[in-house]
């Protein structure tokens, strides 16, 4: 799984943006964004041994991956969820899961959904439809 964002010159800095972790970060070259840009996400997944990478793909548009497409999709529920303000338990309840623990298991990276599965998962945390592409690699 890779994720979209952006990279821009501004002001004597490159910024870095990643709209579905709503996050940001700068550096002083494109380059250096795109290395914090990785250490962000890293910093916001949390888990050992987890490592992110940022790369230019043309104009504006980069893509972020990582080692561990669980701990990334886990980290884009979570950070959704919280952005929308919403707890383990109503999310779980817009599933219409039995239990929230059901939901958890994708949030704490533990289960990997499937294509479809994420997109309902990301629907229901941000009360939006998602268009999920599918990468070539």
């Amino acid at each position: 799984m890779r994720l979209e964002g952006r990279v821009w010159k501004e002001q004597g800095f490159w910024l870095v943006e990643i709209p579905i972790l709503d996050a940001m970060t700068q550096g002083y070259t494109r380059r250096e964004a795109l290395e914090m840009a990785g250490d962000l996400v890293e910093t916001l997944a949390d888990a050992d041994g987890f490592r992110a990478y940022a790369e230019h793909i043309e104009g504006q548009r980069i893509e972020i991956g990582s080692n561990d497409s669980r701990r990334l999709v886990a980290l884009v529920l979570r950070r959704q969820r919280e952005s929308h303000g919403l707890s383990l338990a109503e999310v779980a309840h817009r599933l219409r899961a039995k239990s929230r623990n059901t939901y958890a298991r994708y949030e704490q990276g533990r289960s990997a959904p499937t294509i479809e599965k994420l997109a309902d998962l990301l629907h229901a945390v941000s009360d939006r439809d998602v268009v999920i592409r599918q990468s070539e690699s």
